[in-house]
């Protein structure tokens, strides 16, 4: 049994390493955006002073471990075969979680996991003792008031987050402008005071408080001297700061590289035990087990040792610190600059990832009336004179950065402040929750989001938060059902729960790195937003089109061909995933055209007025195209999905091999949009005309099969629907190359 249970907590410790490594490559964006954003250094000085903040934080990081250990459950009431069910179920859980939202695409965060996921856990065990033992209830068996402290200093801190990220940043503006060098003569100097000064006793003092290595008397000396430390730090801070300042250094770019520094630092500190805190529980039980039970069985030995602080030992926060530290320095998806928090923050107008919602379009509705109602009551010197503070055409941002230093600086030191804060207090804060919030507040405060971009911007915003309210649920439930499974499948459920966890750790990596794969952003788009030549914008944007094009007319050729397949073969699940593809398309086809005016505006006039008509024309024939396929897909689909009656052998006869002829169009099609060819364009004419022509006459033997009474209406009616649009597929196909042609043109 003993080997069992060590099979267990190495097991745990592997995972241990497995979180480390995915948990900083996912998390390193909330620390490296706001720096990598405002291009305050080169990555590599950025990454590096990030690695110091991490290592350092996760060697401080003693203090945190409690939640693990006791903050959920009580461990006086559970035997050690208990406690390992619960931790072991976390874990597992961990990896299913973590499979199931990479590969859906959305958000999570490892605070709201681990504490779910005990709470889930430590529901289902506790459930099962109180059936066994009437003297036991629920109360006694989970730390109800520790564990309603934590979700809630998890779910509040978005509130407070966003709030305090906006009011901050409204003050900063003020203060120093867009034009912040013209503003910051003496008030840099105190910025950076109050920053620094934040900073040193949040941080280093906080963390420092928590950690193994101080003594006593040095934590009594702290406490009894903290003003006079903080008055200390703050006049020495001012002085630096205003001295640097005179001697023509960016002060702005020392708070965010010192800001980024702290950031990482809390966040080692405060999401350490969200990585190695389970299996160091796992750990600690065990070693206590085998020191003190003296042959008492695992399910009668009660895990009261659970109850004292954690002491973790040294070589184990090390060991993490320089397994993040790797994760950090390795990951591609830690390289990663432009993230979902920087797009949904950055000043200028861009690629928007996220459509609009009626929740969405509601809130900016009544927020412009709530803008409208306070306009009245300023008196109109006062708005003039805030005005004059927001200027965004004044604004100072480096070349290819998404927001300039002044909002980097007050998301990095502000969100340090309030995880550092929740860190001291022992409340497992959500670095992801935090860190994003501020950045939302400060660039709504900011003006960042117009009314061009406000709804898709809030419906992000949304979408994020829905996805971390989906993760409690789906933590507690799969633990829930995962620790039922395990207490009562035993040794052989174990085995089995391992290798799916082993299974999943794969499958996970592969099918993320495809998910990536996909969804990887025009990087052409990207340059096209950032250039200020107009031909160079001209030449990027006819190859961003071309990209587009291509993947439209994919996605035609695709589709087209699978529905007439799926529907000929009465193949229901091929109908359905047509029309999904459908769906999901149209929302792409939105993007593309909320793009393709962001584009077309960087263009002078002439260029606009020479070929900005070809552009919206081509846009309109590749929606039309998509809106076509899912006009052909959708009675198809309704058709076998109520079991008509098939097409005949005439019908479907005809239809495949027009079907071949149209397919091979579309080919030759993508093949010269690919390769920027458009000789030989009209011989394509001349076939789609044939085509037609075809469609055409098919269309009138049908309509004579149904005045001869001859085979089902329903049949025919489907039929006449399908050589319509696939009339409509030829047509647009045509036309959309035609303006190609005459877009792509360099005359």
């Amino acid at each position: 049994m003993e080997t069992l249970y060590l099979g267990i907590v190495i097991f745990l410790l592997v995972l241990a390493v497995f979180d480390l490594m995915v948990g900083v490559s996912n998390d390193a964006v909330n620390f490296l955006n706001s720096a990598v954003g405002a291009k305050a250094a080169s990555f590599k000085t950025i990454l590096f002073i990030a690695a110091i903040g991490v290592f350092i934080g996760a060697s401080l990081s003693n203090g945190m471990m409690d939640i693990a250990r006791h903050g959920i459950y009580q461990p006086e009431h559970f035997y050690l075969s208990e406690i390992m069910c619960i931790l072991l179920g976390v874990m597992l859980t961990d990896v299913i979680v973590l499979d199931i939202f990479n590969t859906m695409g959305m958000p999570t965060s490892t605070t709201v996991s681990m504490v779910f996921e005990l709470l889930g856990g430590t529901f289902a065990l506790s459930l099962i003792k109180v059936y066994n033992n009437n003297s036991l209830g629920l109360v006694d068996l989970i730390n109800t008031d520790k564990a309603l402290s934590v979700i809630m200093a998890i779910f509040v801190s978005v509130a407070i987050s966003f709030f305090c990220g906006m009011i901050v940043q409204w003050i900063a503006r003020v203060i120093f402008t867009f034009n912040y060098t013209k503003k910051m003569k003496y008030s840099i100097g105190l910025f950076g005071g109050v920053a620094l000064t934040a900073i040193i006793y949040f941080i280093l003092i906080s963390g420092l408080k928590s950690s193994s290595f101080m003594t006593a008397e040095y934590k009594n000396w702290i406490q009894d001297n903290t003003m006079m430390v903080v008055l200390c730090s703050f006049v020495i801070s001012s002085i630096l700061m205003q001295t640097l300042h005179w001697l023509k250094v960016n002060v702005f770019k020392i708070i965010v590289l010192m800001g980024t520094f702290a950031l990482a630092l809390a966040f080692a500190g405060n999401d350490l035990v969200n990585f190695i805190g389970v299996p160091l529980a796992g750990y600690s039980s065990y070693a206590d087990y085998i020191a003190n039970s003296a042959g008492v069985a695992p399910d009668h030995y009660l895990m009261t040792s659970l109850l004292d602080p954690a002491h973790t030992p040294w070589y184990f926060l090390l060991a993490a610190g320089g397994i993040m530290v790797y994760a950090l320095a390795t990951s591609k998806k830690a390289h990663s600059v432009i993230k979902t928090s920087v797009d949904l923050a950055r000043q200028d107008e861009g690629e928007e990832y996220f459509g609009s919602t009626p929740i969405a379009r509601t809130l900016v509705r009544y927020s412009l009336s709530l803008a409208n109602g306070i306009n009245k009551i300023i008196p109109e010197s006062g708005r003039k004179w805030l005005d004059t503070r927001f200027q965004k055409d004044e604004a100072i941002i480096a070349n290819g950065a998404a927001f300039d230093l002044v909002r980097a600086s007050v998301n990095l030191v502000l969100a340090s402040l309030l995880i550092a804060l929740g860190t001291s207090l022992k409340l497992p804060l959500s670095t992801t929750y935090v860190t994003f919030m501020v950045a939302m507040g400060s660039s709504l405060s900011d003006r960042a989001w117009g009314r061009d971009s406000a709804v898709f911007r809030i419906t992000g915003v949304l979408s994020v938060i829905g996805g971390w309210f989906i993760t409690a649920g789906v933590a507690f439930t799969i633990c829930f059902i995962v620790t039922n499974i395990i207490y009562f499948g035993g040794t052989t459920a174990i085995i089995v729960l391992i290798g799916l966890g082993v299974f999943i750790l794969i499958r996970s990596q592969i099918l993320y790195k495809k998910r990536k794969e996909k969804e990887k952003g025009s990087e052409t788009f990207k340059q096209l937003m950032q250039s200020t030549d107009n031909d160079e914008i001209l030449d990027l944007m006819r190859q961003h089109t071309r990209e587009e094009l291509i993947k439209v007319l994919e996605f035609t050729e695709e589709n087209f061909e699978r529905t007439v397949t799926s529907f000929l073969h009465e193949n229901l699940r091929g109908l359905r995933r047509a029309m999904g593809s459908v769906k999901f398309e149209k929302q792409l086809i939105k993007q593309m055209k909320r793009n393709g005016t962001l584009a077309m505006c960087r263009l002078d006039n002439n260029t606009v007025l020479e070929k900005g008509l070809y552009y919206y024309q081509g846009n309109d024939f590749a929606s039309e195209l998509v809106y076509s396929i899912g006009r052909l897909c959708e009675p198809c689909l309704e058709h076998i999905d109520n079991n008509f009656k098939p097409m005949d052998v005439i019908q479907k006869g005809e239809f495949a091999d027009v079907t071949e002829d149209i397919t091979y169009l579309l080919q030759v099609c993508r093949h010269k949009v690919e390769n920027n060819n458009y000789e030989n364009l009209e011989n394509d004419i001349r076939k789609a005309n044939d085509l037609n022509g075809e469609l055409a006459h098919l269309k009138r033997e049908e309509l004579q099969r149904i005045q001869g009474q001859s085979g089902s209406i329903k049949v025919s009616m489907v039929y006449l629907t399908m050589l319509q649009e696939a009339q409509n597929v030829v047509t647009y196909t045509i036309n959309l190359m035609k303006v190609s042609r005459k877009f792509q043109t360099v005359e």
